[in-house]
Parts: structure tokens; C-alpha cells; sequence
């Protein structure tokens, strides 16, 4: 009715881009590691938040508009990267500090959910590659002759959006129990470390993203 078309194959190719490891795994896999299961189901409900913004854009044609403009894709690219960076430099910082906090996830303080929240949707959001690649997406599975496009494109975004939240609340169900595991304070310095270089790291691969 919708005049989609392929729907087994659509929800196998989103399967695999969420198993592919990336930023929105290791937001949510950090957080839950930090925060536990309610801190990494609040990254997780972020993160598909984010996904919302960028199926409306998508079916509103804003996501046309960022692949259009070098300068809004730019912009968008940048303040991603630079959040990414803002997330490296607070591992890092509690990599360096040595605190008891620091050193061991049990007794790490939440933020707060909203926050965790935010910080899922700021990483999605701000990071122009997931719109474009909705945009490429989508319209796979979007008859050339669908009656009504703007529907089935949403249509598409809600079934992303509700198999890749099923799949992040996994995912955070099958890492929690790693919090058990009490490591040193130098190997939980150093967990922190690397953590915070494969951040900047993802950061780096978004700035040098083309369009």
C-alpha cells in the first residue's frame, strides 16, 4: 500500500549496519560499561532519537539540502567532529586523574539520564554521513512509482528506528555484565584511554569525510 518493496532484505542490510561497530556502538557500549544498563538504555534511546531527526529529514527533503551544500554539510560534518573530540577529552581527563571514580565503573556518577539522552542525540544528529546514508537508503526500497513517497520514507525511518532500538537495548543487556569485572585502577585508566583515542579517532574519520 505504501509502495515499499524488499522488506526481508531491508531489515537484514539494517541489521548489519547496526552490528557495525561505529559511534553510536561505542557511545552506548561506554556508557553502560560507565553507567550500567540505565545509563546505556538512556545513550541508546539518544542515539535512536537522533535517527527520528534523521528520517524527517529525509522524508522532508532536508537531507537533499545537506548533500546539496558543501557548506552545510561542513558545518554539520565540524560540530560533530567536535563533539566527538569533547567526548575523547572527558575519557581522557578521567584517564589522567586517578580518582577512585575514575578508576572504577561501579562507583562512577551518572550525569543523569537526560544528559546520557543528549549525548546520544548530539552524536547521531551531528554527524551529516547517517543522513546522507538515509538518503541513499530509503529510496532502495521505495517503489519508482509509490503513491505516496513521503509516507513510505517515513514508513522505512519507523522500522529503522524500531530495529536498531531493539537492537541497542541488546546490545546493552549483553555488555552489562562486563561491569562486574573489577579491574585495576591502571587498567581502568588505561581502558579510559583507549576509549578516549578511538573517539578522537572517530572524530578525525568524520572531519576528513566527503560529502
Amino acid at each position: 500500500m505504501l509502495g515499499t518493496h524488499s522488506l526481508a532484505l531491508f531489515a537484514t542490510t539494517v541489521f548489519v549496519i547496526n552490528a557495525t561497530p561505529g559511534v553510536d556502538m561505542m557511545l552506548t557500549l561506554t556508557r553502560t560499561l560507565r553507567y550500567g544498563v540505565r545509563g546505556g538504555l538512556a545513550a541508546a534511546a539518544g542515539i535512536m532519537a537522533g535517527c527520528v531527526v534523521h528520517a524527517l529529514a529525509a522524508a522532508l527533503g532536508l537531507a537533499a539540502l545537506i548533500a546539496a551544500s558543501a557548506a552545510a554539510f561542513t558545518v554539520i560534518k565540524w560540530a560533530g567532529a567536535a563533539y566527538l573530540l569533547w567526548l575523547a577529552f572527558g575519557m581522557l581527563k578521567s584517564a589522567l586523574s586517578g580518582d577512585v571514580q575514575a578508576a572504577t565503573p561501579q562507583l562512577a556518577e551518572s550525569p543523569g539520564l537526560a544528559a546520557l539522552f543528549r549525548q546520544g542525540v548530539l552524536t547521531n544528529v551531528l554527524n551529516p554521513k547517517i543522513a546522507l546514508f538515509f538518503l541513499a537508503l530509503l529510496p532502495q526500497f521505495i517503489d519508482g512509482d509509490a503513491p505516496h513517497k513521503t509516507l513510505a520514507f517515513l514508513f522505512l525511518g519507523a522500522w529503522f528506528v524500531v530495529q536498531g532500538t531493539a537492537f541497542l537495548v541488546a546490545f546493552v543487556l549483553l555488555v552489562a555484565p562486563l561491569r562486574r569485572w573489577r579491574p585495576p585502577g591502571a587498567a581502568q585508566r588505561g581502558l579510559n584511554g583507549a576509549g578516549a583515542g578511538l573517539f578522537a579517532w572517530l572524530a578525525a574519520r568524520l572531519a576528513l569525510a566527503e560529502r
